[in-house]
């Protein structure tokens, strides 16, 4: 258990954050820029000298102001990624790797070097120079070097902000398989809501340096409007739909959302008749008065507005689309939904421009079995039992 309740003034921003999680598995840190994300995990990890309150985790207290407790961040067992890869430049991959178990020679080893090694497909890379490898190849050495230093709580802050579509998606199946095969308390920094649903299975949201909510990362990503937290990433909705069938000469995979079909590259690793959940971000939907014919858009599906909301000062408005059990939004430009003509009620169909697939546990439902529906790139997720 991590437990905190902490306060710290920095010029203009103050943090007032207090929770209790569960580091049994993931938990994002999510919010806006600006909401003191990493400022709660400089704090955490001690890098925070101002920072008062209390911190314990597993029992042990790391901060208690009242009783003067202030262990510095050298003591605490906490192995922090930042943004950037910070990779000593003069050293090659496998020099950062030795230099970080060296480091770690006292303390007990529970992360070996050919695991990390193998698990994050290091070995190309050892011989190679820092400044010869891609912005992906330099984070996987990174997180390879945390690893090293047998961290008892592993802070990831951002570790995929810096890196472009691409790279991203060659680091996430990395990151996805961490704690499956290491089980280390990770705590995991984004504004993405596509990386949460991705890696976490509980989220802590912060605004303006405050928590305002916590739980299952399905329930949140349910419940939350995502809009002001999301940042660029955008406004997101989740869903429920199940797994029907593979096609093995297309490659694909159908789902069944709500009585409608769904098609996505092929996942073999979903069942038919499984459950997935389905993160689509509002921006990867368009929207049209008539089912359209002869374009390469397969996921179209029908409903009917249910709100619209225009963005003052801005280009763009949103479109709330009932699909039944669900709701699904859509965001267009302004002009665009003038053009439309749309009004409350109207029948409309919903086009999924992106697709992409992500496994995940931690966007499983509520607790109850309730179906998910709220807030959306197209992410299919395994749903847990």
């Amino acid at each position: 258990m991590l437990s905190f309740d902490l306060q710290v003034r920095l010029g203009a921003f103050d943090l007032a954050a207090a929770a209790e999680i569960d580091t049994a598995r993931v938990t994002a840190v999510f919010g806006p820029s600006g909401s003191g994300k990493s400022t709660l995990l400089r704090i955490l990890a001690g890098l925070e000298r101002n920072a008062e309150g209390r911190l314990s985790f597993d029992g042990e207290s790391w901060l208690d102001s009242r009783r003067r407790v202030d262990l510095p961040a050298h003591r605490r067992p906490v192995g922090y990624m930042f943004q950037e890869a910070r990779l000593f430049p003069h050293l090659s991959a496998e020099g950062n790797l030795r230099y970080a178990k060296r480091r770690a020679r006292r303390l007990r080893q529970v992360v070996g070097f050919g695991e990390v090694v193998d698990a994050l497909d290091l070995a190309p890379l050892l011989p190679r120079r820092v400044d010869g490898l891609s912005g992906g190849e330099r984070q996987r050495v990174a997180l390879g070097r945390t690893l090293l230093a047998q961290p008892r709580l592993l802070l990831l802050d951002e570790p995929l902000s810096a890196l472009d579509a691409s790279r991203k998606m060659e680091i996430l199946p990395y990151l996805e398989a961490l704690h499956p095969r290491f089980g280390i308390p990770t705590l995991y920094v984004s504004h993405s809501v596509d990386e949460v649903a991705l890696l976490a299975d509980r989220m802590l949201v912060l605004t303006d340096g405050r928590v305002t909510a916590e739980g299952r990362t399905g329930e949140i990503l349910e419940s939350l409007d995502l809009g002001p937290h999301a940042g660029r990433s955008g406004t997101a909705t989740v869903v429920e739909a199940r797994v029907v069938r593979h096609d093995d000469d297309y490659q694909l995979t159908w789902l069944d959302l709500a009585g409608q079909p769904l098609v996505v590259p092929r996942r073999g690793r979903f069942e038919e008749g499984e459950e997935a959940c389905v993160v689509i971000r509002a921006r990867d939907v368009s929207l049209a008065t008539s089912r359209p014919q002869g374009v390469s858009i397969q996921n179209v599906l029908a409903g009917t507005v249910a709100e619209m909301r225009e963005a003052a000062g801005s280009a763009f408005a949103e479109v709330s689309v009932d699909l039944g059990p669900h709701r699904l939004l859509a965001r267009i430009t302004r002009r665009s939904l003038d053009h439309l003509g749309l009004r409350e009620g109207d029948p409309v169909f919903a086009l999924l421009k992106s697709v992409s697939l992500s496994k995940m546990r931690a966007m499983a439902g509520s607790e109850t079995g309730e179906p998910l529906h709220r807030r959306q790139s197209l992410h299919v997720v395994r749903r847990a039992g």
